[in-house]
């Protein structure tokens, strides 16, 4: 299982939401390319970047810094954030980023990102993000009536290298997992499942490795490794144990 850092980024700067919540920030670092090569250097196999202010303008809003990230690391990195297009998916990839994360497009028009995920296989990664049970998009500002479950089904298709998980009301907030909803995705799929939102200590980890063999590839982390409640060295350690 991969345990996945995450640099969020609002306005150039390392920053951390509360429930997505743009008004509710905690800046971490004013160099989001040192802390990205931080993460790499204590061990983190791949780099997960969040265009925060791209996802809520529908358009992406940081290039010129996930261009710097991407040239400064040697792991693979995946953004998501504000890419609405296909035009938008070409010019992030270009950017060097591995691969993308569509959650508004997906929602809103999952043909196109079926036709996209053939198009550039095991590039494109699903982001399921949802409010109790329902798919929330535009950087979680709206929530739809789709259930998170019957979203992830119509995705769980080849060329779609995995599907994001978040639960937006874990997220940030130092509450544990919701292991309950990610089992279920799991149990409803057979793509790899990269759960996010909540991820507090050593115990969540633990307790996300029971779902591996149910499909679960890995879990993101942010607020946890930046405040100390989980140190991701010790994190990869144990993700790695068999």
């Amino acid at each position: 299982m991969e345990v996945i850092p995450a640099v969020d980024l609002k306005d150039g700067r390392c920053v951390r939401l509360k429930q997505g919540r743009m008004e509710d920030e905690t800046v971490f670092s004013s160099d989001p390319v040192a802390m990205a090569r931080q993460w790499q250097d204590l061990g983190a196999a791949r780099l997960h970047v969040v265009d925060l202010d791209g996802a809520v303008r529908g358009r992406p809003a940081n290039a010129g810094v996930i261009e710097a990230i991407c040239s400064a690391l040697t792991i693979p990195v995946q953004l998501g954030g504000g890419v609405r297009d296909a035009a938008g998916l070409a010019a992030t990839l270009a950017l060097g980023v591995d691969r993308v994360i569509l959650g508004t497009l997906a929602a809103r028009q999952p043909e196109l990102v079926l036709a996209m995920a053939r198009e550039h296989p095991g590039r494109v990664v699903v982001g399921i993000d949802a409010r109790e049970g329902k798919v929330a998009v535009a950087g979680w500002t709206e929530t739809s009536a789709t259930d998170y479950l019957d979203l992830a089904r119509r995705f769980d298709q080849p060329g779609v290298a995995a599907l994001v998980f978040t639960d937006i009301a874990r997220d940030g907030m130092h509450s544990g997992v919701n292991l309950d909803s990610t089992e279920r995705l799991c149990r409803a799929v057979s793509r790899p499942v990269i759960a996010a939102g909540g991820v507090h200590d050593l115990q969540d980890i633990r307790r996300l490795k029971t779902l591996v063999p149910l499909g679960l590839a890995g879990c993101i982390t942010g607020r946890a490794i930046y405040e100390g409640s989980l140190d991701l060295a010790q994190a990869l350690a144990l993700a790695a144990q068999p």
